[in-house]
């Protein structure tokens, strides 16, 4: 550890972050509703037409995952890895509500809170286990414990110090893992560890990172912060923090960004009265959701992609914040109105509502490693 490094550690104070990921969350609820697909490989995402479907993959079992199958990949290339695979298609509604059940319980384990997703959260337990690594393994235990007893599904929990160490710890142990890393154990476990481990490098940052002589984490700890500052600006402060262990991001609730809905056509299409009704039923699936989230919402948008995958959105920002299904009708209609003359087929079409406010509450008010960094 860098002499920096050293005396901000010895100002950092000693937390306990636990981060939560539901094993393969979308297959493990369906599963769950239906135990006869147990074992088997499962798919979740777009109806694959024997080989011929559109759309992608959503999520998979872990027996699907063992074949090369994975979120993000196009369902017809799942299918020709899986073609006696179990394909069904999303169930939203149903993996909404037992996100919130989960996160019910969840919350009451924290001291402090923060939903990233809707089958992950960090838990900031600190208070709950007194500062003692060795009690937040029995408590993680006892969380594991609960979920699979009251939702009948496994979670894979990582434990340190803070946020971005506890997130690659939960990534290292799945399904139904459990690995803690103390403290002093901290730099250790994440030096040989590849870059691409700490959420957030991508594969341009990872392919940069690797033109410098960077594979590993610990390849990036033993890169001056400073130099880390003229090659990313800001982001190397943050990234100098993480890969030494030093990141201190607070656990804290977060307000949805958005919510939305979309669909990918079967067939490209041209015909501009088949996207405007489809375009209501992705409003009227729209609304529901955002009458189950108890939002206004202040912002409409829309995204459309075109044959040759050209893609655009827009949005409008509204006069006051509503929970009317009519105005999101109407201002969508108005973004889409724009597009009405362009020639080229329509592949998807999605719309969606962002910057929210709680119905019925009040709205409320929306220890830096920088001077760290530079010596």
């Amino acid at each position: 550890m860098s002499d920096a490094a050293s005396r901000l550690g010895t100002k950092l104070p000693v937390r306990v972050i636990f981060h939560m990921d539901i094993d393969s969350f979308y297959p493990s609820v369906e599963i769950r509703e239906n135990p006869t697909l147990k074992r088997k490989v499962v798919i979740v995402g777009a109806d694959p037409k024997d080989g011929k479907g559109r759309g992608v993959v959503v999520s998979s079992s872990y027996e699907a995952r063992k074949l090369g199958i994975r979120s993000g990949i196009p369902i017809s290339r799942a299918y020709r890895l899986s073609p006696d695979a179990v394909y069904l298609r999303p169930n939203f509604a149903l993996y909404s509500n037992v996100s919130k059940s989960i996160m019910k319980l969840l919350r009451s384990f924290a001291d402090r809170f923060e939903q990233v997703s809707i089958d992950e959260a960090f838990l900031d337990v600190t208070e709950k286990v007194g500062g003692s690594y060795e009690r937040a393994r029995d408590y993680a235990i006892t969380i594991k414990t609960e979920l699979e007893t009251k939702e009948k599904l496994t979670c894979s929990i990582g434990v340190a110090p803070n946020k971005s160490s506890a997130k690659i710890a939960s990534d290292f142990q799945k399904p139904d893992g459990l690995t803690v890393v103390t403290p002093d154990q901290l730099k250790r476990f994440l030096a040989p560890l590849p870059s691409r481990a700490i959420s957030g490098i991508g594969n341009k940052t990872e392919e940069f990172l690797e033109s410098i002589g960077v594979k590993t984490i610990g390849d990036l700890q033993k890169i001056p912060g400073k130099d880390l500052v003229k090659y990313f600006g800001k982001t190397g402060v943050w990234l100098w923090g993480v890969a030494n262990g030093l990141e201190q991001i607070e656990v804290k609730e977060k307000p949805m960004r958005s919510l939305g809905a979309e669909h990918t056509f079967e067939k490209d299409i041209e015909d501009k009265a088949e996207l405007f009704s489809k375009l209501e039923e992705l409003v009227d699936r729209l609304h529901k959701r955002v009458v189950s989230a108890s939002v206004n919402f202040l912002v409409v948008g829309i995204r459309i992609r075109f044959t040759h995958f050209q893609t655009f959105s827009r949005e409008h920002t509204l006069p006051t914040f509503t929970t009317d299904k009519e105005v999101i009708l109407s201002e969508a209609k108005n973004l889409l109105r724009e597009f009405e003359k362009k020639k080229d087929k329509v592949r998807l079409v999605g719309v969606y509502v962002s910057d929210f406010r709680q119905v019925d509450r009040q709205e409320g008010p929306r220890e830096s490693l920088e001077s760290w960094v530079s010596e």
